[in-house]
């Protein structure tokens, strides 16, 4: 069983750093607000303000920086800014044991997917798909937040995930079945295929979500999976969304989903809410998890957090 982070509460002390690509001073200041007027405490990482082109500093200092908020016994959360590129460059940099020895809430999607499925598979630490820092403003849904806190500041038991109203969740292959959730994005996923911080599917429920890519090089990622055995090997899948994802050679996602995916013959969801699209739904990586194809369910069988 996985390590389950301590719950959030008002009052408690959030973390914010910057991990990958830089984020303006006015949008770090919006979230910071919001938590505040949440009733957070908020203490900040020393480069989460820095600027160096697509990466916001060097790969050391947003290591070190999520080291502090780790290390740091007054912060319960880390919330990192956005995602961008480079996420995956600070993974040699952490240290493992202390994380697992000082759990705390870390969530986010995009490009901080790899570093939710790395803290899971070499720290054994429960993390979550949900909610970065430049979602925490006025416009953000409430769907979002709900899921976010939901997920973080109940212990909820079993927890089915509901897409908000009018947004059906979609079986495509019939199954039940029961396993830890992995996955994310779909390009940082396939980034580190062949390294030595790639993830394992074998048994686990695959979640995958896209955005900004073209349908033709999102299904050479898909093929990528294949050929690295890790959709033979997953017991089950889930699909987000695919945002802002034109159509080429006139196929669409749905085409990809039916002449790809539906093939495949393992249990099958798609049409989830999660990444990049406007609702969010909190998937947390490395929790037992049922998906039942047959009812159209998917349910987090554990709770989450601990008091």
């Amino acid at each position: 069983m996985a390590i389950r982070p301590q719950i959030l509460r008002a009052g408690d002390t959030i973390g914010i750093v910057t991990l990958g690509s830089p984020l303006s001073a006015d949008a770090i200041n919006t979230g910071v607000q919001t938590l505040k007027n949440m009733g957070f405490n908020v203490i900040l990482g020393k480069y989460v303000y820095s600027y160096s082109g697509y990466i916001a500093s060097s790969k050391q200092q947003r290591a070190s920086d999520l080291m502090e908020m780790f290390k740091n016994p007054e912060v319960k959360a880390v919330i990192p800014s956005r995602g961008g590129v480079g996420v995956a460059g600070i993974i040699p940099y952490l240290d493992y044991s202390v994380i697992a020895q000082n759990p705390k809430i870390i969530t986010g999607y995009s490009d901080i997917t790899i570093l939710l499925n790395v803290l899971y598979i070499w720290a054994n630490l429960i993390t979550f798909h949900s909610l970065l820092l430049i979602d925490f403003k006025s416009t953000t849904p409430a769907y979002n937040m709900n899921q976010f806190f939901t997920a973080t500041s109940t212990l909820i038991s079993p927890r089915v995930l509901e897409n908000p109203p009018g947004m059906p969740l979609i079986s495509r292959v019939p199954g039940n079945v029961t396993g830890t959730i992995v996955g994310g994005n779909l390009t940082s996923f396939v980034d580190n295929l062949g390294t030595p911080f790639e993830v394992d599917t074998r048994g686990k429920i695959l979640l995958i979500e896209e955005v900004h890519e073209p349908i033709n090089t999102v299904y050479r990622h898909i093929n990528h999976l294949m050929l690295a055995g890790k959709l033979r090997d997953c017991a089950g899948i889930i699909m987000g969304q695919c945002t802002s994802c034109e159509s080429a050679y006139g196929r669409s996602y749905e085409n990809l989903i039916n002449e790809v995916m539906v093939p495949l013959k393992k249990p099958l969801m798609t049409n989830l809410a999660s990444g990049h699209g406007t609702y969010k739904m909190a998937i947390p990586i490395g929790a037992q998890a049922n998906l039942n194809t047959y009812n159209n369910t998917l349910t987090i069988l554990e709770p989450t957090v601990h008091i």
